[in-house]
């Protein structure tokens, strides 16, 4: 998997918080600091995604699930693109405790929101009045803001992906609790012992944010073509084999 210095470096993945904002535990990655921010070594970067895609693709190709989380504005509408490109489970509006340490009282407020959607799609909503109505679609709006993403999650995920490991504190938590190992993008401000695979990266830009997780997710993919899951993938493949044939006849 080809991961380049100048595509990081384009995307800003170096750069780390202002010197005042630092975890000495990041130390051993960073290459240094320039004008009072902190410099992340991008080859130290480079060496984590592939630690941590590697094992992520050895789970993919078990066909296990990958959650993953990102609730900070720069990080939302990424996870919500990268997760469904590998058709894994997300969290992207906030981590609602217990969404795995009480996971069957979650998975029954998924099941409300499937009983509400079902009212709407046989008409049998149309039996309530207006205002009962209306306070069940504010109910189905506010449920599918919380757990559109995990919805197909009828189990514990195999691992877990985590934008700002400061900022998804309790979802770390809870991994650990459940004993998920945990792949984390750390910043300079950010503790890497917290999470099992610590990835060094600016976890404040969108386009690093999005290079990184791109990066993890052409390893996921890989996985889960070893084992067929994605046929539309390789049909494309078969496609362009066939092409190539053709070309060199």
């Amino acid at each position: 998997m080809e991961i380049t210095v100048k595509e990081l470096l384009e995307a800003g993945v170096y750069f780390g918080h202002p010197t005042r904002q630092f975890d000495p535990r990041i130390k051993p990655y960073l290459y240094g600091k320039r004008q009072g921010i902190y410099i992340i070594d991008i080859e130290k970067t480079i060496e984590k995604i592939r630690e941590s895609g590697e094992f992520l693709k050895n789970i993919a190709s078990q066909n296990k699930k990958i959650l993953f989380v990102g609730t900070k504005k720069q990080a939302q509408s990424v996870i919500k693109e990268i997760a469904e490109k590998c058709k894994m489970p997300y969290v992207n509006y906030r981590w609602i405790g217990g969404t795995l340490t009480n996971f069957k009282e979650i998975r029954k407020r998924i099941e409300r929101l499937e009983e509400i959607e079902n009212l709407e799609i046989s008409g049998k909503i149309n039996l309530y009045t207006k205002k009962e109505i209306l306070l069940l679609q504010k109910e189905k709006e506010d449920l599918k803001k919380k757990f559109e993403g995990i919805r197909e999650m009828t189990d514990y995920p195999a691992a877990m992906v985590v934008v700002d490991v400061k900022r998804e504190v309790n979802a770390i938590k809870e991994g650990k609790k459940m004993n998920i190992p945990v792949i984390g993008i750390v910043d300079t401000n950010g503790n890497p012992e917290s999470v099992d695979y610590p990835i060094p990266a600016n976890d404040d830009g969108s386009k690093a944010i999005q290079t990184v997780l791109s990066k993890l997710a052409d390893y996921i993919l890989e996985g889960m073509k070893n084992i067929g899951y994605l046929p539309e993938i390789k049909e494309e493949n078969e496609k362009y084999n066939q092409v190539e044939e053709k070309e060199q006849k």
